[in-house]
């Protein structure tokens, strides 16, 4: 499993309709081959601020299958255009502790 991060920094007065966005996007990405699950958590001290966190089996499933798509183009359509700056993705492997 590859977990996939990114904090997303939303352009001011817009995170309403990137929660909104984000519920319609989810439908896109939750069907790509390799996709397991999605989070997206809102921060506390930052109201712009949004950690994105989505499962992987491979990551070769998200940085060839998803982004090489025609669904990756939807799913750029509808978000990227509230990101500012444009995210940094990153990519972790299995947790070497864990409770």
């Amino acid at each position: 499993m590859i977990l996939e991060q990114a904090i997303l920094d939303i352009k001011p007065g817009e995170t309403a309709a990137f929660e909104t966005t984000m519920q319609e996007a989810k439908a896109i990405i939750s069907v790509m081959p390799g996709f397991i699950r999605l989070e997206v958590r809102p921060c506390v001290e930052n109201d712009h601020r949004y950690l994105l966190l989505i499962e992987w089996q491979t990551l070769e499933d998200h940085t060839e299958g998803f982004r090489g798509s025609p669904e990756y183009e939807k799913w750029k359509a509808l978000l990227h255009h509230f990101y500012a700056p444009f995210p940094t993705v990153e990519h972790y492997g299995e947790p070497v502790v864990t409770t």
